[in-house]
């Protein structure tokens, strides 16, 4: 006998009417008619070459082969039914294994503090986290979600935009004491000495971009280091070695502080985004969503007044005018 959808209904009606009492009850139950109840159960008695029900006009009842069938049909029909109502509640419940290819300077400056929140919101949920300098092949790698900083390139992925971070250039007092303070954007080629930081996708340092309205400026600078790692850019800078550009995610205290000094703040137009990137806009599980909620919060509330601890410790260590600057500012 082949199996088709037909067959499957007629199951389905067999449960139904066993369930019920009667082929009416079963038709209420079921949505359909009576007559096509009773063709239901005919078409399944013709693939099945048994007769499953003895009927009069006054009760009905399963023949011996029709229970047989029945009860091993049963679990089988509740099983595909908890399997579909399983699944359904994935759409609706946080719950399961979230894998997520994420940046590694988001993960550690903002996302980390939070996660403790998301994950206390979300018991069911086992969440896996995995600091990638690239995207790499996202689903071919099993991920669910991607967090990525800078445009996307195209692709098959859906690409949404968190929130934008603003890029600032930036150094520490005992820099500018030494080197002086550049007036403009094209000083920056006179001498001084240019953090690089390499853009993970080409291998490329990063272009320096200063935008002022509809104005662009574009420097293609040159230095005797280049990094790719945000932890280390920031140490760097508030050593006192040079010049960066970096986002402006978690240097607010260092700005209030004085443990850096943003150069240019008349070119304060630069934009870089952060965008979660996920295989389809079509039935988008529950945990995903509940995810991509709580990254929006953070984007939203993140005026982070004071630098993590991490990197502050770096500040009282390698930067002791930064330090020094900063105490005097508190006693103003």
């Amino acid at each position: 006998m082949s199996f088709d959808e037909r067959t499957l209904n007629g199951m389905s009606v067999l449960v139904a009417i066993v369930d019920c009492g009667s082929f009416a009850a079963a038709a209420d139950v079921l949505n359909m008619s009576p007559p096509g109840v009773s063709r239901a159960v005919a078409r399944l008695e013709t693939r099945l070459g048994i007769r499953l029900f003895d009927r009069t006009t006054r009760s009905v009842m399963l023949t011996d082969e029709g229970r047989r069938f029945y009860e091993q049909v049963q679990p089988l029909l509740a099983g595909l039914e908890d399997a579909a109502t399983s699944a359904s509640e994935g759409v609706k419940t946080v719950r399961g294994r979230l894998r997520i290819n994420i940046d590694p300077f988001f993960s550690r400056l903002l996302l980390g503090p939070q996660l403790g929140n998301f994950l206390e919101r979300h018991p069911q949920l086992e969440l896996d986290l995995v600091t990638r300098d690239r995207l790499g092949d996202m689903i071919g790698d099993g991920f669910d979600l991607a967090l990525r900083f800078g445009h996307p390139k195209p692709s098959t992925l859906v690409a949404r935009k968190l929130f934008d971070s603003r890029i600032i250039t930036v150094a520490a007092p005992s820099y500018l004491a030494r080197h002086g303070r550049p007036a403009t954007p094209q000083d920056l080629e006179q001498g001084h000495v240019c953090i690089l930081f390499r853009e993970p996708e080409s291998g490329r340092p990063f272009s320096w971009e200063f935008h002022r309205g509809r104005k662009k400026l574009e420097l293609h600078l040159s230095g005797q280091l280049t990094l790719n790692d945000a932890g280390t850019l920031w140490s760097t800078c508030l050593a006192g070695y040079g010049i960066a550009q970096m986002m402006d995610i978690g240097s607010e205290g260092f700005l209030a502080d004085g443990s850096m000094v943003d150069l240019f703040p008349d070119w304060p137009d630069e934009r870089y985004p952060l965008y979660a990137l996920y295989p389809s806009r079509h039935h988008v599980p529950a945990k995903t969503r509940a995810f991509l909620e709580f990254l929006t919060e953070i984007g939203a509330a993140d005026s982070m007044a004071t630098p993590p601890p991490a990197i502050s410790a770096a500040v009282s260590t390698a930067n002791p005018a930064a330090k020094t600057v900063a105490k005097s500012r508190r006693k103003m």
